[in-house]
């Protein structure tokens, strides 16, 4: 007898979990695709790897290279310090820059914009678009170019993983020691990779981590083969290098898919 009641009762709840689930089966969303004109499209999955972060690190690696802090607004100071021509050679660096007059260049991680300004004559028919993450930033180059009175470099506030510019709207692109501290690099070529015209080039510079007598942090470095290995990965080819810099690569990559 005992036996014949649970087994009604067994009957009953399995009757009751049936109810429940048809009744709820309205409320279960299945995954969809989605794809967004204003997402950047990835040419390869990014392949992140998370460890225990170094003291300048954030523990997240990319490719094998451990991705740096960010310099924060805080240091803008340094960006602008006197020594900076004597130690970096910008106006060389800025010489080579190969750019017609109507051309239009995203200087992405702009900072202070102190490459920003010292471009702009290069372009006079077209502009420097000053990108940076940190509203900081922007708020003082915004100020430094009404000072300046300068009317081709405008600031543009982009993500982390976005520089967040129309597509083909960029004949080129400048990185100055910046790109070493994207904590989303593979979506931050994406963006720029779709950003860029076609047979658009990017300027990298990056201080040199094959040389030691370079006294940078290590993570705040780069050496060619590294930098190759994760531009090839958005679509990019390595151009040239010019090494007529004392601390930096001046690496050159060309959009070619």
């Amino acid at each position: 007898m005992n036996r014949f009641l649970l087994l009604i009762v067994l009957c009953i709840l399995a009757a009751f979990s049936a109810f429940f689930l048809q009744k709820n089966k309205a409320r279960i969303i299945e995954p969809q695709t989605t794809t967004l004109s204003n997402t950047p499209t990835l040419l390869v999955a990014p392949e992140y790897e998370y460890r225990t972060a170094s003291p300048d690190g954030i523990g997240k690696f990319y490719l094998g290279r451990e991705i740096s802090h960010v310099m924060g607004h805080p240091a803008i100071g340094w960006l602008e310090r006197d020594e900076r021509e004597r130690e970096e050679a910008p106006s060389r660096a800025i010489d080579a820059l190969d750019l017609k007059p109507t051309d239009v260049i995203a200087d992405i991680g702009a900072g202070s914009g102190y490459y920003s300004f010292r471009i702009s004559s290069k372009v006079p028919q077209g502009s420097v678009i000053a990108v940076d993450i940190q509203q900081e930033m922007l708020d003082f180059l915004s100020k430094r170019a009404d000072e300046l009175k300068i009317e081709n470099v405008s600031g543009h506030l982009g993500k982390i993983d976005d520089v967040g510019l129309p597509a083909n709207s960029l004949d080129a692109a400048l990185m100055v020691d910046a790109y070493h501290e994207f904590s989303h690099p593979a979506e931050m070529l994406a963006s720029l990779h779709r950003a860029l015209k076609p047979h658009g080039r990017i300027f990298l510079l990056e201080f040199r981590a094959e040389d030691p007598r370079v006294p940078i942090k290590p993570l705040h470095k780069m050496t060619e083969a590294q930098a190759a290995k994760e531009f090839a990965a958005a679509g990019f080819t390595l151009v040239s290098n010019k090494r007529h810099l004392p601390w930096q690569h001046f690496m050159v990559f060309q959009k070619t898919r």
